[in-house]
């Protein structure tokens, strides 16, 4: 299978923003092993060290893959 780096980001809400608030790496990057892009989010987001009280509303999940 596969390796695929998956890093997690918030943006700032739009009072946040006015106040020059920028987007916020909250997870990884982080080495994963997967079939494909979906399965490393999804499997980063279920494993140890997973990031938890993340509003996903305001989340970024950036996978790509491990070359």
């Amino acid at each position: 299978m596969p390796l695929f780096e998956v890093a997690i980001l918030t943006r700032p809400t739009k009072k946040e923003a006015e106040d020059g608030a920028t987007e916020k790496l909250v997870f990884g990057p982080k080495a994963v092993v997967a079939r494909d892009a979906q399965s490393a989010g999804i499997a980063a987001m279920m494993g140890d060290g997973r990031p938890v009280d993340i509003d996903m509303n305001r989340a970024d999940v950036l996978v790509r893959p491990f070359v």
